[in-house]
């Protein structure tokens, strides 16, 4: 191996899921994709294995693997070929999140794949009971269209039936149709530029280089293992609530490095619930991918090799790795950010001097849909709100900014009232919600939104219960709220999960939780 290379290679790779990010961002139609950037791109070897990603959303990329392995297994894939899957009991997720993956050939008479390409969508609304499909449910049926593995696209041609029926059974279809076809079109720019890179350097030596990087991430991921001291660490936290039984919901892990390698076990995690809040084991492994990778110093390949010393154990049935057919939505968004929460306050024992406080622990997720009058369509609104970063050992917690496992943006508030019958009256940070301590936590937000006509109103959210914790003698920072003021003036105080109809001049106020404080003041 030569270091040179290998480091063009990384780069060539990574540009390729780059690019394909790029061209899915600006073909796509709605703001959920084209200006929150919720979305994912990556570049698999022969073998199924993820050898590049695009600088996206790390709640997919860690899982996008599990969708590629079962999109091979289900699928055998020919020339021309897309399979597209949303199914989090069949390598998915949950349902917003529509996964494609396409093989790539050297020529039409190829046997076999030389490498895979993929992408990941959080579509804004893929059916279900409630508008944008985040809403309260509990078993998988009431949260929409689940797509098993299966081929959208056979020998170039897109399978109309296929395409028809997902349209049919999702609310906004022309905004729908309009991502669908983005993320098609970002498929075929990967697979051109892996054309193009072959045509240039070869297959074996691509090949062989992609194997480099597999490996060159593993042996810098055991390095890191070395240097931490070997040890159990264990710790706990705790989701609100199921959005059904109001009682608490508890995430153990504990965490054993030995050498070169660490075993992950959340054996003592609580049983999967009846809200929509599980996680399937994808989600589970995707969140230990992100928190091991953030050990890592530089700019390490993203690779599988960074799983290669990890043994993670989800106990099956639990909210860790739910079995179907439990509801997922939240599993996502807020399980997730409980699991890096959970896996953090592990690793600070390890680690004192590197890990952060808790970040805001949730992705306050809000979703508003109905019937457009003025536009005459459905339309459903979904997004992600920030808050606080956790205070760092050496520096104060970013204000207003998305944390760990969602990497998005915030839909600015032009793209907002362009697209949707909603007026943003406040958008603000949260002025003193960030815990106290030597390094304060960062600060929340605050976003008011006004209906301008009758709509399904849904929040998925937590820690309006629990605290994003502090470290090293660091104070928790606030807990999120949210309150409907409806048009006549009254006030009413919402949980943090809940789906109500709400009239036309009513508003919505979200305040985001703010980071955990580090050290004593």
């Amino acid at each position: 191996m030569d270091s040179i290379t290998l480091e063009i290679y990384r780069s060539l790779y990574t540009s390729v899921a780059e690019e394909m990010g790029v061209s899915l961002r600006r073909a796509a139609f709605s703001p959920n994709i084209k200006e929150r950037r919720d979305y994912s791109c990556a570049v698999f070897d022969r073998r199924g294995r993820v050898i590049a990603q695009g600088d996206h959303m790390p709640v997919h990329l860690g899982s996008m693997p599990m969708s590629v392995a079962a999109a091979i297994a289900h699928c055998p894939m020919q020339p021309g070929d897309v399979v597209i899957l949303n199914d989090p009991y069949a390598g998915g997720t949950h349902l917003p999140d529509v996964t494609m993956v396409a093989p790539i050939f050297a020529e039409a008479g190829s046997r076999k794949p030389m490498f895979y390409v993929a992408n990941r969508a959080h579509h804004a609304d893929i059916g279900g009971a409630t508008p944008g499909s985040m809403g309260a449910a509990t078993e998988i049926y009431q949260e929409g269209l689940r797509i098993p593995p299966m081929r959208i696209v056979r020998g170039g041609a897109v399978e109309q039936e296929i395409w028809q029926l997902i349209l049919a059974n999702v609310r906004g279809r022309e905004e729908r149709e309009g991502d669908l076809a983005a993320q098609l079109g970002a498929l075929r720019i990967g697979e051109a530029r892996l054309l193009e890179m072959i045509e240039r350097y070869g297959f074996k030596e691509a090949d062989t280089y992609a194997n480099h990087l597999v490996d060159y991430a593993a042996r810098l991921m055991r390095a890191e293992l070395r240097a931490l001291p070997d040890g159990v660490y264990a710790a706990e936290d705790w989701l609100d609530d199921d959005g059904e039984i109001d009682q608490p919901i508890r995430i153990a892990v504990t965490i054993t490095i030995k050498g070169d390698a660490a075993v992950i076990d959340f054996t003592g995690t609580d049983k999967q619930v009846r809200g929509a809040i599980n996680a399937v084991e994808a989600i589970t492994v995707s969140a230990v991918y992100y928190v091991f990778r953030c050990l890592l110093v530089g700019d390490v390949p993203a690779s599988a090799g960074i799983l290669a010393p990890l043994t993670v154990t989800a106990p099956r049935g639990s909210i860790v790795n739910a079995q179907h057919p439990s509801p997922v939505a939240g599993g996502n968004v807020e399980t997730a950010q409980r699991i890096v929460d959970v896996l953090l306050k592990a690793l600070s024992q390890a680690a004192p001097d590197r890990i952060p406080a808790a970040s805001q622990g949730t992705m306050n997720n809000l979703t508003i849909g109905g019937w457009d009058a003025t536009r005459e369509r459905e339309f459903a609104y979904y997004e992600t709100i920030c808050g606080g970063m956790g205070a760092r050992p050496n520096a104060d917690g970013l204000s207003a900014v998305h944390t760990h496992m969602t990497n998005s943006l915030n839909t600015p508030i032009e793209a907002l009232e362009y697209a949707y019958p909603l007026r943003v009256r406040r958008y603000a940070i949260r002025r003193g919600s960030g815990g106290e301590g030597l390094h304060r936590g960062g600060d929340g937000t605050i976003r008011e939104i006004e209906l301008l006509t009758d709509a399904q109103l849904s929040l998925l959210a937590d820690r309006r219960t629990g605290a994003p914790y502090g470290l090293q003698g660091g104070a928790e920072g606030k807990r999120g709220t949210a309150m409907l003021i409806q048009r006549d003036g009254k006030r009413r105080k919402l949980r943090g999960k809940f789906s109500l109809r709400a009239k036309s001049g009513d508003r919505i106020v979200i305040e985001t939780p703010g980071g955990g404080g580090f050290g004593k003041k």
